[in-house]
């Protein structure tokens, strides 16, 4: 379990496939610092197992049904990524609970600078538009943040400029993709009254 509160941002130093699966190595000496095999570290919101490490990398396996529904397949050698470390038990929970069980992908429609902050308004599909309210978390590529507006097929979140410059989503434009995870007690609740409605 995560808390979408980014502790750094890490390097991609390789992506090897090996059919429909493949593995990751990322830098990242504060992700590792304490890390052990079989350790949970998110990557940009995809919780990933540590399966070997150095002292300021590690790599994990990804398999077929994660690259399918998330952005880390696209990733290359250089790239920038999200990284937190599994949250603790008795850490303070700065963010929300994040499982780093991603539920998909959106697009950036527009990225808009305002006094102080920015807003960044994202594509949502059908089938998680009930799982987003005004004012409710959710986790855009691993970072925790509140939902400031949403409409049938969009929703929107403001940055402010700590957002911007500690995390990858500073560097944001349009047509880019992210990936996002809804609120497990959206889901949850989702879940039960489509239960009730098939009794």
């Amino acid at each position: 379990m995560f808390t979408g509160i980014i502790e750094e941002r890490g390097e991609v130093l390789s992506w090897e496939r090996a059919g429909d699966a493949g593995r990751i190595t990322v830098r990242g000496p504060l992700a590792v610092s304490d890390a052990r095999h079989g350790d949970s570290i998110s990557v940009s919101g995809v919780c990933l197992t540590v399966v070997d490490r150095g002292d300021d990398w590690f790599a994990a396996d990804v398999m077929g049904v994660t690259i399918a529904m998330s952005t880390i397949g696209e990733t290359a050698p250089g790239d920038t990524v999200n990284l937190e470390r599994a949250a603790a038990v008795g850490d303070r929970l700065g963010g929300h609970i994040v499982q780093g069980h991603i539920d998909g992908t959106s697009t950036v429609l527009s990225v808009v600078p305002e006094e102080g902050w920015t807003v960044v308004r994202f594509s949502l599909d059908a089938e998680h538009a009930p799982l987003v309210a005004r004012k409710g978390s959710i986790a855009v590529d691993g970072v925790s943040l509140t939902v400031s507006a949403v409409g049938d097929d969009w929703f929107e979140v403001s940055l402010i400029p700590e957002t911007m410059t500690a995390t990858t989503l500073g560097a944001l434009a349009p047509g880019d993709r992210v990936n996002i995870e809804t609120d497990i007690l959206a889901r949850h609740a989702l879940r039960m009254r489509e239960l009730e409605e098939n009794k």
